[in-house]
């Protein structure tokens, strides 16, 4: 009988549970309790890869050996839920392999012990040595199911980075789940789990040991760098929800599966370009919202809130909200959060269907700052006015300042709960107004500044008599005037404007008629089409013919005869009387009654004039 030789040293196990023999099958034996630990990660590792468990283990968990069983703490409830949907199959069967046997797993919230276990240095943590680095599974030529294109950071690497940040997660179809940081304005970690991929497993009949195909992608969400610093798009930074470096990892790599890289639909995105206030050319029509805006970044806690914004599109809401968003970036005790009324109510309905809105409600109520653009998205949705209701109550009721953006002026949006509306309008509410030509021409000299081939002054001032758009539109015609200029090799001159630009010139001049005037009065108020046009004496139909009178006569060319005529009055007269009236109800400030609404004569003229430029 061959006599085996026994080393002085321990064999490398094979797993936490069983030892090799020469020539003899494994032998299983229990682990003493300082090992299990070491174990437990080594047997966690084996299944879900070492890169994964860096992801979402280190810094986040550690597991504990009790009496009853296994002890799994958590840094907190978020990443507790997180682990413990995800992972909890595997983490029991770890345990059941590192300990012989199943063993009950136990979760908890021990922010400490997670503490502890960082500030303890790595060959001594619970007296013995880590798990061997033989035991995790390498990878020695190309694996089809998981190749690295970068190997994970070291210890020291870890070391040297700021404290450890959690991350949020979403599924692929773009519906965020449960977010494990707090409060947050955009995902940077997220995993995707294709439905596809799901499908196919279901039919072969096999599938991961999570329970599910998931593919580790790392974006960016970081500020767009300072004038004069490089942006670097090929490699985006890996952040944490608000911008800051994420531990464990290098900030011009990212870990991809390059198999799921391949079949993978949605593209990489870089780092989102936020405008700045400088950017923002004032004038007349903006100088009192612009004002408002800066003081929110110098002064965010004498703000009042909530602040709104209001006016038609393209007239620069968007950007004083994205302004003070990067504003409070630059100042290291700000968290702010900026997020549209569509993703607000995405992530509203995601949280609803997945039980997770305790969750949701600590994203948006732990913030330093709300920035909400476009809450006139909400107005059919009332469960997500009602959400934001409380939201916007608790952040009012602690001070911190909530920015919002409306296309009107809070009580001209119907559609809005009276109780949102009330709170809004006990804040400051400024409206931002179509640039006029001065500062047309002072937005297209500030587009026009950098551009090759340069623009003539006479050009820009041309421009910006002929075209009285928004910015959007004014920005766009600098872009089209440079790509024909270069497409014909020729300087820009009022001539090539001309051939450039003809067609948006012809457009920009809008001829408004009588009939649309009547639409536009029918379509605000909701009256039956033609009822202006009747006999009826009631004031119902008198007072909005009276408008449709005035504002002929103010944006249309019609005479007082052919106005009459149109509305089925006599003579002329009548026309004129109506829009005396009108006047005088502009200088009296007077309300209107219709049928049962009453409204403010020159707010509800402002309405009817939106619906004509629609």
């Amino acid at each position: 009988m061959p006599v085996r030789r026994v080393s002085s040293q321990r064999a490398t196990p094979l797993s936490p549970a069983t030892e090799a023999t020469d020539g003899a099958e494994a032998v299983t034996r229990p682990v003493c309790a300082v090992q299990v630990e070491a174990a437990v990660v080594q047997a966690l590792v084996q299944r879900i890869g070492a890169a994964r468990y860096g992801l979402w283990f280190r810094g986040q968990a550690r597991f504990l050996r009790q009496a009853e069983g296994i002890l799994v703490a958590t840094r907190n409830q978020q990443v507790r839920d997180w682990l413990e949907h995800t992972f909890g199959l595997v983490v029991r069967e770890a345990a059941k392999q590192a300990c012989g046997g199943p063993v009950p797993v136990r979760w908890s919230v021990d922010p400490a012990a997670v503490q502890e276990e960082e500030a303890t240095p790595a060959p001594t943590r619970q007296g013995t040595p880590l798990a061997p680095a033989a035991a995790i599974p390498t990878h020695r030529g190309p694996d089809p199911s998981l190749q690295l294109l970068d190997p994970p950071p070291s210890a020291d690497h870890r070391a040297s980075q700021p404290p450890k940040r959690t991350l949020s997660v979403r599924k692929k179809d773009n519906t965020p789940g449960t977010n494990v940081a707090g409060p947050t304005e955009e995902l940077t970690a997220s995993v995707y789990v294709s439905d596809t991929d799901k499908a196919s497993r279901r039919k072969k009949g096999n599938s991961s040991p999570a329970g599910r195909s998931i593919t580790e992608e790392f974006t960016s969400a970081t500020l767009a760098p300072e004038p004069g610093c490089s942006q670097r798009t090929e490699q985006p930074s890996i952040t944490d929800l608000f911008g800051e470096p994420l531990p464990g990892a290098s900030n011009n790599k990212r870990m991809v599966c390059r198999e799921e890289l391949a079949h993978r639909d949605t593209p990489l995105r870089g780092p989102r370009r936020w405008k700045r206030l400088e950017d923002f050319v004032v004038g007349a029509c903006n100088r009192v919202a612009h004002a408002a805006a800066v003081s929110v970044v110098e002064e965010p806690e004498e703000v009042v809130t909530p602040l709104v914004f209001h006016g038609p599109t393209g007239v620069g809401k968007t950007h004083l909200l994205e302004g003070i968003y990067a504003g409070l970036k630059r100042l290291p005790e700000q968290r702010p959060c900026y997020v549209t009324a569509e993703e607000f109510t995405s992530r509203f309905v995601a949280a609803a269907h997945q039980g997770r809105l305790a969750a949701f409600r600590r994203q948006y109520r732990e913030v330093t700052a709300l920035l909400f653009d476009d809450l006139h998205f909400l107005a059919t949705r009332k469960a997500t006015q009602v959400e934001f209701l409380h939201t916007l109550d608790t952040l009012v009721a602690e001070g911190r300042p909530v920015v919002v953006t409306l296309d009107c002026h809070p009580r001209l949006a119907d559609e809005l709960m009276p109780e949102l509306t009330d709170r809004l309008l006990g804040g400051a509410v400024w409206g931002l107004l179509p640039p006029d030509a001065e500062t047309r021409l002072a937005i297209l000299r500030h587009k026009a500044a950098s551009a090759i081939p340069p623009i003539p002054a006479t050009v820009l001032r041309t421009l910006a008599q002929c075209l009285r758009g928004n910015v959007r539109e004014l920005e766009g015609a600098i872009h089209t005037l440079r790509h024909y200029a270069r497409v014909h090799g020729r300087a820009v001159d009022l001539s090539l404007a001309r051939e450039a630009l003809g067609e948006l010139i012809r457009h920009a001049i809008r001829v408004v008629t009588v009939a649309e005037v009547d639409a536009a009065v029918c379509t605000v108020l909701r009256l039956a089409p033609g009822t202006l046009q009747s006999k009826s004496r009631a004031w119902a139909v008198t007072h909005p013919r009276m408008l449709a009178v005035y504002l002929c006569r103010k944006h249309t060319a019609a005479t007082y005869g052919e106005i009459a005529r149109h509305f089925g009055a006599k003579t002329h007269s009548t026309a004129v009387a109506a829009e005396k009236k009108v006047r005088q109800w502009l200088e009296q400030s007077a309300c209107l009654t219709i049928g049962s609404q009453v409204w403010n004569v020159r707010d509800l003229i402002e309405r009817i004039e939106r619906q004509l430029q629609r």
